[in-house]
Order: structure tokens, then C-alpha cells, then sequence
């Protein structure tokens, strides 16, 4: 099988090998198992190897490099038109010579795989959108417009849509679906810790405004305010950076609050077991891989009610909902804090639902797509 991937996610060469972003090779890598040849179409970018970024493995690839665009104002718009024909060209050659066509979408490159894909409806086809795929949410253009294609009867066909979370009213090809990071052989017993001593916090993701990794330093700036023994980590890098380290700083935070920048998949996992609670106020999410992770390792995660995330903390029954609202957050993360038993029963919970989706469910269901 030729397995033709169409995505918006940058790649770096080296040494004939190609990277990307971990989580998502990672998880490609397990598609890969079951294809002969692999066709990425993808941007290249010269950027240097870091933790965050991983290897495909598999021993005939052929790269198609795109340059990257953007149709986020005017300007953008007019340098795109120009560029377009010829990445619509190399996606119609790429998917021309694939058995299974595979698009990664939201995204620009995204949105270009699902203009063309209609020229190919008799070609078996998976898209997965790892955005938001909640009807009511306020998103851009060009994130309606894909999600309007790909749930189109008439122009999509031969695809399955693998979106997060459950939405009425959905066309028969959208499938819910989910990702996973740890196998079945990591589930070792979770040792429930307690709120009496020092408290762990921890966040992980990209440094930006939409992450709004500020608003959680608020957070425990507050509980420190308040008496709380806490410790803040924040795992991750982006261009925040510059703004919570003068933050932190303005207000005498150093030493409670951490800026760890960029870890491995192993770091991670050890911080999850040693943390109380996860942060994550984003703006936006698809599912938050980070935090299936952190209840996998009995990590509370506190997080805002966007996409699936209430779903995945079965609305407080596994978590916190942030309500953006500072003394009612904090207010409800102190309540957790001092009930040692609601704490308790909200980590078995979150513990119980999130290891239902371990790497070797997620393969599994990963060959049954290519199998179809």
C-alpha cells in the first residue's frame, strides 16, 4: 500500500532521515506499520533537531516539500495566489500515485488536501482533524469551510473523518476517535499523593497566548498569596517565554514558579507521577493529548471547557473546569485541594477513563481504518 499524507506540519531533514513534531510522529509511525511506501507532502524548514522532535521510521519515503503559507490577512493572501497552483499540483501528483489518501487537518495544507481529495472519490481516504470540531465554536474561515467539505456527502467520499468528541447531527463518515501516548505495559499502579504537604503543579504545551500559560501562573500565584505550599513547572517553549519570565520575576515568583523549557517523553511521564494537578486555561483544543496523559499517571488535570474537554473529565467528575473567571478558579481548585476524598475519587476516575486508551487500542483501530 501507498500511504499518501497531506499535512501543515513543518519537517526537518537530516542525514536522509526526515523529523517532525514528536506526538505527531509518533503517532504516524503506527499508521506506517501497515504501508509499503509512505508519500509525505508536507513544508520543509532548516531548523536544528530538539526533544520535541522525532523521526518516521520507515525505509521508503518519498518527501514532497510545499512552502509555507498563510491566508490570515490580506497581504498573506495576495503571496499565497501565487504559490497555491503549484502546491495543488503536487498534492493531485501525490494522491494520483496513492492506494490511501491521508489528510492532517485543521490546517492550510489541510484545507488544500480537501479541495483536491474530491478528484480522487473512488480512493480510500482518512482525515484526521485534531481541531476543534464543535459545531458551535468560533474558529477561522478556513477551518468551517474544511470541516464543511469534509462532512459533505456529495464532495467527500470513500473517507472516514476522525474528529474528537461526540456531536449531534453528523454526517455518516465523521467518526469519533481519540489518540493515546502510553501502551498497556506502562499502566503500573497509581500511588494517590496528598494535598498536605507541598503541592505540585505542572503545565505542558506550547508558550502562547493561546495556551494562556499566564493565567495559570496567576493561578498559583494566588494559592501562594492564599498560604499554599505550591511549586509551578512549566514544560515548554514559545513566544511567551519573554513575558512570563518578566512576570515572573516583576513579582517575586522565582522561587515557586519554573520555566523548564523543552523535555523528552520519559521527563514528562515522571513529572506527570510527581505532580498534583495539571494546568492547561487554553483558548482552544481538539483533544489536549497532555491531558489524557497527566490522568493517566494520576495527575488532576484543571483545564477550560473547549472541544471534547468536559467530555474527558466527564464535566468535573475527573478534573477541574476553569471558568476564566480568577477568584471562582481558584476558589474551585481550593475546594479539590482541601477535600483529601473528593481528590482522591476524582484522580481514580480520571485514572480508570483514560487508561481505556492505550497505544495498543489505538493501533488497533488504526489497522481496522487502513483495512477497510
Amino acid at each position: 500500500m501507498t500511504f499518501c499524507i497531506i499535512t501543515q506540519v513543518e519537517h526537518i531533514k537530516k542525514e536522509n532521515t526526515y523529523f517532525s513534531y514528536s506526538p505527531y510522529v509518533k503517532e504516524i509511525n503506527l499508521w506506517l506499520k501497515y504501508t509499503n511506501k509512505i508519500i509525505v507532502v508536507a513544508p520543509l524548514i532548516n531548523k536544528s533537531i530538539t526533544a520535541i522532535h522525532d523521526q518516521y521510521i520507515h525505509s521508503n519515503l518519498v518527501f514532497k516539500t510545499t512552502p509555507n503559507f498563510s491566508l490570515t490577512n490580506f497581504k498573506n493572501i495576495l503571496t499565497t495566489i501565487f504559490v497555491i497552483p503549484k502546491i495543488l499540483f503536487t498534492i493531485f501528483k501525490a494522491m494520483k500515485q496513492a492506494d490511501h489518501i491521508h489528510l492532517r487537518c485543521p490546517g492550510n495544507m489541510g484545507l488544500l488536501g480537501a479541495i483536491v481529495q474530491i478528484m480522487f472519490p473512488k480512493k480510500p481516504k482518512t482525515a484526521k482533524y485534531a481541531g476543534n470540531w464543535d459545531p458551535k465554536s468560533k474558529q477561522p474561515w478556513s477551518y468551517k469551510l474544511q470541516k464543511w467539505i469534509l462532512s459533505n456527502p456529495f464532495l467527500t467520499r470513500n473517507m472516514q473523518v476522525l474528529v474528537y468528541g461526540e456531536w449531534k447531527n453528523q454526517t455518516k463518515n465523521i467518526k469519533p476517535f481519540f489518540t493515546a501516548s502510553y501502551s498497556e505495559s506502562e499502566k503500573k499502579p497509581v500511588i494517590i499523593k496528598n494535598c498536605h504537604s507541598k503541592i505540585e503543579f505542572v503545565f505542558v504545551g506550547t508558550l502562547s497566548i493561546g495556551k494562556q500559560p499566564l493565567y495559570a501562573i496567576k493561578i498559583v500565584e494566588n494559592l501562594l498569596k492564599k498560604g499554599y505550599d505550591v511549586n509551578f513547572s512549566l514544560f515548554g517553549e514559545g513566544k511567551e517565554n519573554d513575558v512570563l519570565t518578566e512576570y515572573i520575576e516583576k513579582n517575586q515568583l522565582s522561587n515557586a514558579i519554573f520555566l523548564k523549557g523543552n523535555n523528552d517523553k520519559e521527563t514528562i511521564k515522571e513529572v506527570y507521577q510527581k505532580s498534583h494537578f495539571l494546568i492547561l486555561p487554553s483558548k482552544s483544543e481538539g483533544w489536549p493529548k497532555v491531558v489524557a496523559e497527566a490522568m493517566f499517571w494520576g495527575c488532576l488535570p484543571i483545564a477550560t471547557p473547549v472541544s471534547c474537554v468536559p467530555n474527558m473529565l466527564d464535566y468535573e467528575e475527573r478534573g477541574i473546569l476553569l471558568t476564566s473567571v480568577l477568584e471562582k478558579d481558584i476558589q474551585k481548585i481550593e475546594m479539590v485541594i482541601q477535600n483529601s476524598e473528593l481528590y482522591s475519587k476524582k484522580i481514580n476516575k480520571a485514572v480508570e477513563w483514560s487508561r481505556n486508551f492505550a497505544i495498543d487500542t489505538f493501533e488497533n483501530e488504526i489497522k481496522q481504518l487502513l483495512q477497510q
